[in-house]
């Protein structure tokens, strides 16, 4: 048996990194919450304040994260693997960095209305976190609810198979629909971003999946 697996056998764990990771998720939620919004919204006069909100929510994930990772440098003893944990809050924070350039990308650009693709993406998104969020909530007890965990990180794959349909009929409709060329290009990269939200959230999923393998 490996030194690291012993100590993780008999030393005793430090609970704080649950609290942490659920805080990231918790914001993550948040930020999906608002990008559904932003792109349930045809009124234009609540983008701006929608994509502020956004971004406040970003860098109180990037804060989120550097907490976690200076406990991971304090800390001898790790509820999982330290590599696992810094995954997770990592990747935690690189779709809450996209679901921001998503949200950043309309306020650039200010699209004269928002393609059905956008819309289903973005749903797809805050379906993804909230799988995510209950996943993460349940780290804490994992012994008991591992299989739940399994369960959510099979549903962010059937989501993110899901936004690949989305994505692929949404430029190709877009390419036979939109006549503005500027539109066009627009329409194109913020949907390109949507569909890099699901692809990070996939991510996430992953590390799930391992820390299920490592430890049920």
């Amino acid at each position: 048996m490996k030194l690291n697996t012993i100590l993780h056998v008999f030393a005793p764990k430090e609970p704080r990194f649950f609290p942490l990771l659920n805080d990231t998720a918790v914001i993550l939620d948040r930020a999906a919450t608002l990008l559904q919004k932003l792109f349930s919204s045809a009124d234009k006069s609540l983008w701006k304040g929608l994509c502020v909100d956004i971004k406040a929510e970003e860098v109180k994930g990037d804060k989120s994260t550097g907490h976690i990772f200076k406990e991971l440098n304090n800390t001898f003893i790790t509820p999982f693997d330290r590599e696992d944990i810094s995954a997770l809050a990592d990747e935690m924070d690189d779709v809450i960095d996209a679901i921001n350039r998503s949200a950043q990308k309309v306020l650039l650009y200010s699209p004269e209305a928002m393609p059905e693709a956008t819309v289903l993406l973005a749903e797809v998104i805050k379906l993804g976190t909230t799988e995510v969020l209950e996943a993460v909530d349940k780290l804490s007890n994992f012994k008991k609810y591992h299989m739940h965990v399994r369960a959510h990180t099979k549903e962010i794959k059937r989501l993110e198979e899901k936004a690949d349909v989305i994505y692929e009929e949404g430029i190709s409709r877009l390419f036979k629909e939109e006549t503005n060329p500027t539109e066009l290009i627009k329409l194109k990269e913020i949907i390109q971003e949507l569909e890099k939200s699901v692809n990070r959230i996939n991510n996430v999923g992953k590390t799930l999946k391992t820390i299920v393998v490592k430890y049920a």
